[in-house]
C-alpha cells in the first residue's frame, strides 16, 4: 500500500511539473490566442452587441450611477450610501499659506506652538482642549463597534481632545475612558438619562448633519443588533427610531427651553447646535444667535455618515468651503465672533485642510470619516480583498471582531498627534507661534473666483494690487 502512495504521488507530481513546462513555455501562444479571440470579436462584432458598448454607456451614465440604478432595481427601496457624497465639490485645495522667509522669519522647529482651544468661551464652564482636532458623532450600534468607539475614546484622551457620542447609546465603559466628552442631544428616545447629561462637558443639539440634512430614519433590529439595542431600550423585534423633530408641534420656542434646561442640569458646560450647511445659513445662524447657544458645529455638504439616501448626500447642502466662509463672516458681522464658537466638518481629510478651515474662521474642526480608516490602519486587511475596510469598524461588520483595541488606540493617536504635528509646522512656516495668530490674511488662492469670493489674495497679481482692491 505505502508503495502504490509512492507511485500515485510521484505521478501526481510528475504531472504537475510537465504541466508548468507547457505553461512557462506555451504562455506566449496561449495569451496570443487570447488576445487574438478576444480581439476578434470587439473588432468585429456591431456595436449594439460589441462589449464596448459599457465604454460609451458609463461614461455618458457614470458607472457609479449605474451600479447605484441597479442597486435601486434589485430591491425597490431608498439606497443608504455609506461615506457621503462622492460628487466633486469646491473645497479648499486652491488654498495656499503665505510663508514667512524675509520678513518676518519662520520660527525655530524646536519651538513650541500653542494651538490650544476653548469652545464656548462665554458658558459658565467652557471646554478646554489641547489640539483643535475632536473626534465627531459616530454611532455605536448605529454605525460603529463598541470596540472603535473604546478605541477613539481612548486616543481622545490621550491626545488631550475631545469626542462626540453621536446619536447612538452611550457606552458607561466610554464615558469612563474618554477625557472631554460630547454629548450628542438627538432626535431619539435614548441617551436622556439626567446623570448621563451631567457627566458631558459639552453638549451638542442636533438638527440635521451634512449628509441627511434634518431627517431621521428607522433601523430595523436585523441592522442594529447585539448589546446597543438593549442600551438603547428596544424590544426584540423594535425598530430604532431617529425622529425629525424633538417635540410634537415644535417651535424654536421649545428649543429655546430645551437648551435653557440642558445648562441648568449641566452647571453650564456648552450647549450648541449642529446642522448641516445650506443656501440660507445665515439665516438659520441669526436663529441660532437668537436661541443662546454658545457654539455652532456646521456641516458641509462633503459630510459623510453611516448611510444616506443619495438624493440627500449629493443633491443637498453647500460645500465646506462655502459654509465655513459665510458663517465665520456672518458671525463676525453679528459681533459674535469670539463668543460663539464655530466648530466645521465635511470633507476634511488632511491637516491642510484642517489648518485652512482654521485659517478661515472656525475655531476647531470635527474629524469623522478619516479617522475610520485610521483608527483601524492595517487592521483593514482582515476584510480586504473580498469585503470594503468599513466592515472592520461597522458594528454589523462581518470582520469586526477582528478589530483589536489596542491597535486601534494607537493607529488614532498616532494620526492625531502627527497631524497637530504638521499643522504646528506649518505656523511655523508662517512665523505663528501660535494658532491665534492664524487668518484668512494668510492665505492665498490660485483660483480667481475662489481667491475674489473668501477675499484672499490672487496668485497671479502682487500682494500690493489685490490689498487695493479689497
Amino acid at each position: 500500500m505505502p508503495n502504490i502512495l509512492y507511485y500515485v504521488t510521484f505521478m501526481m507530481i510528475t504531472i504537475l511539473f510537465i504541466l508548468f513546462l507547457l505553461m512557462l513555455i506555451g504562455w506566449r501562444w496561449l495569451m496570443k490566442r487570447m488576445v487574438k479571440q478576444m480581439g476578434k470579436i470587439i473588432f468585429t462584432d456591431s456595436y449594439q452587441e460589441n462589449i464596448i458598448e459599457m465604454i460609451p454607456g458609463f461614461r455618458h451614465m457614470g458607472i457609479q450611477n449605474v451600479l447605484e440604478n441597479s442597486l435601486r432595481a434589485e430591491t425597490g427601496d431608498v439606497l443608504h450610501r455609506p461615506l457621503g457624497s462622492s460628487k466633486k465639490w469646491p473645497h479648499l485645495d486652491p488654498i495656499t499659506f503665505i510663508p514667512a522667509q524675509t520678513s518676518p522669519f519662520p520660527i525655530d522647529g524646536e519651538e513650541e506652538v500653542d494651538v490650544q482651544v476653548t469652545i464656548g468661551p462665554k458658558a459658565k464652564k467652557p471646554m478646554k482642549i489641547k489640539i483643535p482636532l475632536m473626534i465627531s458623532g459616530m454611532a455605536y450600534g448605529i454605525a460603529l463597534s463598541e470596540e472603535v468607539r473604546f478605541a477613539l475614546a481612548q486616543a481622545a484622551k490621550n491626545t488631550g481632545t475631545a469626542i462626540n457620542s453621536g446619536e447612538g447609546a452611550v457606552l458607561p465603559e466610554e464615558l469612563d475612558q474618554a477625557g472631554k466628552y460630547i454629548l450628542q442631544f438627538s432626535k431619539t428616545e435614548w441617551s436622556k438619562e439626567e446623570d448621563l447629561i451631567k457627566r458631558a462637558d459639552m453638549i451638542e443639539i442636533k438638527f440635521g448633519q451634512g449628509a441627511l440634512m434634518g431627517m431621521g430614519g428607522k433601523i430595523s433590529p436585523k441592522n442594529l443588533t447585539g448589546r446597543a439595542r438593549e442600551m438603547m431600550g428596544l424590544k426584540e423585534n423594535e425598530e430604532a427610531v431617529i425622529f425629525e423633530h424633538f417635540f410634537e408641534n415644535q417651535t424654536l420656542k421649545d428649543i429655546k427651553e430645551l437648551l435653557e434646561e440642558l445648562r441648568n442640569i449641566t452647571g453650564g458646560v456648552p450647549i450648541g447646535v449642529k446642522m448641516g450647511a445650506g443656501g440660507k445659513i445665515e439665516e438659520d445662524l441669526d436663529r441660532l444667535i437668537d436661541l443662546g447657544v454658545d457654539f455652532i458645529t456646521i456641516d458641509g455638504g462633503q459630510a459623510a455618515t453611516h448611510g444616506a439616501p443619495p438624493i440627500l448626500a449629493d443633491d443637498f447642502g453647500i460645500p465646506t468651503l462655502h459654509a465655513v466662509v459665510r458663517a465665520a463672516n456672518h458671525l463676525e458681522k453679528r459681533n459674535m465672533k469670539g463668543q460663539i464658537s464655530l466648530i466645521v466638518s465635511g470633507g476634511l481629510f488632511t491637516p491642510g485642510h484642517f489648518l485652512k478651515v482654521l485659517a478661515l474662521g472656525a475655531d476647531a474642526v470635527y474629524l469623522g470619516s478619516v479617522l475610520l480608516f485610521t483608527v483601524a490602519h492595517n487592521q483593514i486587511l482582515s476584510a480586504l480583498p473580498f469585503e470594503p475596510p468599513t466592515q472592520v469598524v461597522w458594528n454589523q461588520g462581518k470582520f469586526k471582531d477582528k478589530f483589536k483595541v489596542e491597535e486601534g488606540v494607537k493607529s488614532a493617536e498616532k494620526f492625531l498627534t502627527a497631524s497637530t504635528e504638521e499643522m504646528k509646522m506649518a505656523l511655523r512656516a508662517m512665523g505663528k507661534r501660535s494658532l491665534q495668530e492664524l487668518s484668512k490674511k494668510d492665505l492665498v488662492s490660485y483660483d480667481e473666483l475662489t481667491a475674489r469670493m473668501i477675499g484672499i489674495p490672487f496668485t497671479f497679481k502682487s500682494w500690493e494690487d489685490t490689498q487695493e482692491e479689497q
